[in-house]
């Protein structure tokens, strides 16, 4: 899914693969490509590494790590009695103004838990710059491109629909159940008021408009 120059989010295609592994997200990737899908500015996701490969490969496109899902991982290293205290601690990383002053409070807050916490310190030094990067982008889109969170209300209605037919003969079955899901998704996102304004988008769109099919198989 993504949000096109209208301000307005959009299905961009259904795919089935065995695995989240480098090959089938190039693959899906390079389909929505040739369909015409360009200038693609960032990709927000888990800390999938074969996705953030296939973005930077197919799109060259920043790779913004789920907040949301980072701060579980981060919480994860921290004993359970001192869990209140680092998620507060790293809350002031988010709490920033601008990027510059965010890294560096990512910086102090590394250096602060890294001596008790080395698991947590690692983590922080090896994601700083994926877990920031949704603000290189204007500051009315931060909340909408931080994490994955925009997507789980329809991540949960894909799971309650499979789970009343609970075994899926076939890859087929699962695109046309998904698939409609995904149009009547689209058709009501295409009607409703914009995710993004047209004025904030204008500062990182350089590309002319571009919209696909609702689904590709």
């Amino acid at each position: 899914m993504a949000v096109n120059q209208d301000g307005k989010r959009e299905v961009l295609g259904v795919a089935t693969g065995p695995s989240e592994a480098e090959t089938f997200w190039t693959e899906f990737l390079r389909s929505l490509a040739d369909r015409g899908l360009r200038g693609v500015k960032l990709v927000i996701a888990d800390d999938h590494k074969g996705l953030r490969a296939a973005a930077r490969r197919v799109f060259n496109a920043t790779h913004q790590r789920c907040r949301i899902h980072w701060m579980r991982n981060a919480l994860a290293h921290a004993p359970a009695k001192q869990r209140t205290a680092v998620a507060a601690m790293l809350k002031t990383i988010f709490a920033q103004e601008t990027k510059a002053e965010a890294e560096a409070q990512w910086e102090v807050m590394a250096d602060a838990l890294r001596e008790k916490q080395p698991k947590l310190g690692a983590l922080m030094d090896s994601s700083r710059d994926d877990v920031l990067a949704y603000m290189s982008f204007p500051r009315e889109h931060w909340t909408r491109i931080a994490s994955t969170n925009p997507l789980e209300r329809v991540n949960r209605e894909v799971k309650r629909r499979a789970d009343v037919i609970g075994i899926f003969p076939n890859d087929e079955a699962i695109i046309r159940l998904v698939g409609a899901l995904m149009l009547e998704t689209n058709d009501e996102w295409a009607v409703a008021r914009r995710y993004m304004s047209l004025e904030t988008l204008a500062r990182v769109t350089d590309n002319p408009t571009v919209r696909l099919p609702a689904v590709a198989t």
